[in-house]
């Protein structure tokens, strides 16, 4: 797949549109409140990783190729082999680290084609300020985001032929997450979002077609909880169908296992309530 990413005419302003309008957060304000959260924070791994629970089989994709320099990503896939539903996974602010690839294993240890993609271009943070630089890069470049969130859903459609991708993100992803929901409705047919920025204008709301998941702490000083209740409101008044979970005493990155803020308890039961959503909407009856 090869595309030459133009930002000028339709895409762009087709992006701006998607991407403007209300949010209970600008962009801006979102980078900055993560740069806030994740101060004193670091991505070091600690003993609650999980292995998948059957083995799987992993590889350096490239799903994409912009002005002549490959895309790159990290995809797991049972090893059994066979045909399986698709996870776009978009990581968190760190980049695309070995916790998130750790998170891809363990989603095809469930049964699914996952594909962690990459907007960091390569590049993985090891200090918050090296993430909140990449980070504002992106929120910066937008449509060059979009066109890669895009380029990965299409790989997963027709280069690995899932009849259905789900898409799933953490934090900075959490947010792209429900972006590429609301921008590419024709290739997302389920979103879980962790802890990422809420949207509630309901004119970009009422572009969800895919059922959606939220997932979010009571704690998390970044994203207040009436942010989330507002968006799931406007979805319920839409007529989406939408789940959001808050947990009392979780911060932000409740659920990540290479942070200082993961709360176990909380973290496990956001992951069965994502396996069984996923489970859910993107498996065909009776498969496995």
């Amino acid at each position: 797949m090869r595309r030459e990413i133009l930002l000028a005419g339709t895409f762009v302003v087709a992006t701006a549109a998607a991407l403007g309008g209300q949010s209970a957060q600008s962009p801006q304000q979102f980078a900055d409140a993560m740069a806030r959260e994740h101060a004193h924070d670091a991505p070091v791994a600690n003993a609650s990783a999980r292995a998948p629970r059957q083995q799987v089989r992993t590889q350096e994709v490239v799903y994409d190729t912009v002005n002549g320099q490959p895309v790159r990503g990290f995809m797991a896939w049972p090893a059994r082999g066979g045909r399986f539903p698709a996870v776009l996974m978009i990581h968190e602010w760190w980049g695309l680290n070995d916790n998130v690839k750790q998170m891809a294993q363990r989603l095809a240890g469930e049964g699914y084609r996952v594909l962690a993609v990459d907007l960091y271009g390569g590049r993985v943070a090891s200090t918050p300020q090296e993430a909140g630089t990449y980070m504002r890069e992106v929120t910066n470049n937008t449509g060059r985001a979009v066109s890669n969130l895009r380029s990965a859903a299409e790989f997963l459609k027709t280069r690995q032929r899932a009849a259905k991708v789900g898409v799933v993100g953490w934090c900075f992803g959490g947010a792209w997450a429900l972006q590429s929901a609301l921008i590419m409705p024709e290739h997302v047919d389920a979103t879980v979002m962790y802890y990422g920025r809420p949207v509630t204008d309901r004119d970009r709301l009422a572009n969800l077609d895919a059922p959606l998941l939220g997932l979010f702490g009571a704690a998390d000083r970044s994203i207040p909880v009436e942010q989330v209740r507002e968006m799931e409101s406007a979805l319920k008044e839409l007529g989406k169908p939408v789940e959001v979970h808050v947990y009392e005493g979780a911060a932000h990155a409740f659920a990540n296992p290479s942070g200082q803020a993961y709360k176990a308890e909380a973290a496990d039961d956001a992951w069965n309530r994502t396996l069984a959503f996923f489970g859910q909407h993107l498996r065909a009856p009776g498969q496995r």
